[in-house]
């Protein structure tokens, strides 16, 4: 079910996305805030409905018996050192042999503040349409994610960047090369995260099957020509700054003759995915997104 929502306008969840991606202080969102406390909201219940709901957007418990969880720290030579996150295999696949069975990998890249409740979630989900999932936390070299999403983002502003994509890449290759995977592996992300599925299907080459970047931003025009991976990208209609990226990507992969789609969801803003936010929340695009995001990688990845 949709979270009931208290109508804030456009410029309010704007305010919140300049928010939580640094662009504004915490002085200044409080401010700002003020000005859409009319109509009997008050700023507290603004801010309410602006700040995420990881525990009411839940999809898949932590303690479903449906799934296996554990975190995992893995070696990163290249980036900081080492880099910790969340591996979730489906109990179904561990059972009904003496030996695991082998399913393709997804990487799962967060968006600009660290591996939160929600991205987990994301890795749970696809836990369950049978998929092994691995959600790095970019953070790790920090302490990790800090428990809320305004901290994890003043932290993600100190870590190097350089080696944080380093880090993302060594996580890739560790999932590839396990052996519950069949060696077939693809990634999505969300903001951040789409940005960086963009860029490692230039790094990555071949040995990427999918990439499904949400709310991302294309990679650099001289590294397209590397991607070997099918490209799916989503992005909101009202998200203009970044949608209005596709038809140039979308151009210059038809020019390496990749697999690739990518679509526009009406009415929808930045993050129109996570649920966890229900101001910036769309179901209907969501929902849409994920039934074909699961498609891609059940075509691109699993065959």
């Amino acid at each position: 079910m949709e979270p009931t929502k208290p109508n804030l306008p456009s410029e309010a969840i704007e305010l919140y996305n300049l928010f939580i991606h640094g662009v504004i202080s915490r002085r200044a969102f409080l401010t700002e805030v003020q000005k859409f406390a009319i109509g009997g909201l008050t700023v507290a219940t603004v801010i309410e409905a602006l700040m995420p709901k990881y525990a009411q957007a839940q999809q898949v418990s932590k303690t479903d018996d449906r799934i296996k969880a554990s975190y995992e720290t893995i070696p990163s030579p290249q980036g900081n050192g080492k880099i910790k996150g969340y591996l979730v295999r489906p109990v179904s696949a561990d059972t009904r042999d003496a030996m695991p069975a082998k399913l393709p990998g997804i990487i799962v890249v967060h968006e600009n503040r660290g591996l939160n409740p929600h991205i987990e979630d994301v890795a749970r989900r696809l836990a369950l349409v049978n998929f092994m999932a691995f959600a790095p936390d970019g953070l790790t070299s920090l302490g990790g994610f800090p428990g809320d999403d305004y901290n994890g983002g003043q932290l993600f502003m100190k870590i190097d960047g350089k080696k944080m994509f380093e880090d993302f890449v060594a996580c890739a290759m560790w999932l590839k090369s396990r052996p519950d995977c069949t060696g077939k592996i693809g990634i999505t992300g969300f903001c951040f995260g789409g940005s960086v599925s963009n860029n490692m299907a230039t790094r990555l080459g071949a040995d990427l099957g999918a990439a499904v970047p949400f709310y991302g931003g294309p990679p650099a025009d001289a590294d397209i020509p590397k991607i070997k991976s099918a490209i799916l990208v989503h992005h909101g209609e009202l998200d203009t700054r970044l949608a209005t990226t596709w038809p140039a990507y979308d151009k210059a992969l038809t020019g390496i003759n990749v697999p690739h789609e990518g679509y526009i969801y009406p009415n929808a803003v930045h993050g129109f995915n996570c649920d966890a936010t229900p101001e910036r929340y769309n179901k209907a695009a969501a929902d849409l997104a994920w039934g074909r995001t699961i498609g891609w990688f059940n075509k691109y990845v699993r065959s």
